[in-house]
Formats: C-alpha cells, structure tokens, sequence
C-alpha cells in the first residue's frame, strides 16, 4: 500500500491560521507539509535570544533582525528559522513575510532538530537561493555555515568554532563566532 501524504499551499496554510486550526500547534510549513517544531529547550532559547541581541546591536539600522519568525518560501514553505537577519521594509511585512530576496542569512539553534535542519531545512533555503545559512549545533558549540546556493544545494559549507566570520551581505561586519554560539 503506498501512503500519500496531503501537501498544503501557503495560501491554504494561511487559512488554516486565520481561522484558528492551527492556534495550539507550534508548527511551520516545510515543502508543503506542516511538521511539528521541536520544543525549544533552556540553552536553545538563551543562546538565540543573546545572539539575537548582539546581531541587532552589531548591524544597527543595516538590517532587521526577526527572531523565530515566519519567512515565506515559493517552494510552500514558511519555516520560522530562530533569526532572520532581512532587510529593513518596515511596515510592508504587514502584507508579507520576508521572502528570499529580503534574506540576508538565517540562523536555526539545533540540538534535538539537528538532524531536520542539516538534512531538510539546508535544502528548502539551497532550492529558493537564501545566500546564507548559518546552523548552531549546540552540542558541539560550532557553527556550520552554508553558502553559494545552486542547483537545490549549497556548494560551500564550512564548520567554525571560534574566530571571525563576514556575513556575505555585509563583508565589513566582523561577527565573533564565540558570540553566536557560546555567549
């Protein structure tokens, strides 16, 4: 017997929000499917929030920070990755969430979605070209850093545990790796 599982539009996701469906659910939309998000633990939710607050006093008004926000995909997908860093639109993300030409990079914590994050979410930014994506593994306190989308996959990954890193999008703007993921 073979199992089809139903996919689901953003428009059809909205919906479900709008009209309360979804109100109880902590959830995001993955390539058409609504997958459970993980339940965000003590070191998940403290090194975010502090990373969050570093990038917004390091960029100023260079950029929009969102943290655990939705971003919305053209591949069906509204994932809300733990920091957005996007440009600054202003009242226009009344109408929208960030799409990927408003994406400077994006950041995901993981500790129990490691797995998710490596495998489904690298894929979902590779195929719609989100430039950059940075994954936290809080076990090993390094990042793994994705770029130079093409053909669905990223062609640079490289793994840091201390030093500098420049953002693609601002390659004057030194990040301490050590404040992102061991503040």
């Amino acid at each position: 017997m073979i199992v089809t599982t139903a996919k689901w539009t953003i428009d059809e996701y909205h919906r479900m929000i709008a009209g309360g469906i979804l109100d109880d659910r902590h959830v995001e939309l993955l390539k058409g499917e609504i997958v459970e998000m993980s339940p965000e633990g003590e070191p998940h939710a403290y090194f975010s929030s502090e990373a969050g607050e570093y990038l917004i006093q390091l960029l100023g008004n260079r950029a929009t920070v969102r943290p655990s926000k939705p971003i919305t995909l053209p591949n069906n997908s509204e994932p809300e990755p733990d920091i957005a860093v996007v440009q600054r639109l202003g009242r226009e993300y009344l109408e929208h969430h960030p799409y990927p030409k408003n994406i400077f990079w994006l950041i995901e914590y993981s500790d129990s979605s490691l797995d998710k994050d490596l495998q489904i979410k690298t894929k979902i930014y590779a195929e719609v070209e989100v430039t950059e994506y940075w994954i936290v593994n809080l076990k090993k306190r390094q990042i793994i850093v994705f770029r130079d989308p093409q053909n669905g996959e990223y062609a640079s990954k490289i793994t840091l545990t201390g030093g500098t890193i420049y953002p693609q999008a601002f390659p004057d703007l030194a990040i301490s790796v050590s404040s992102i993921v061991s503040i």
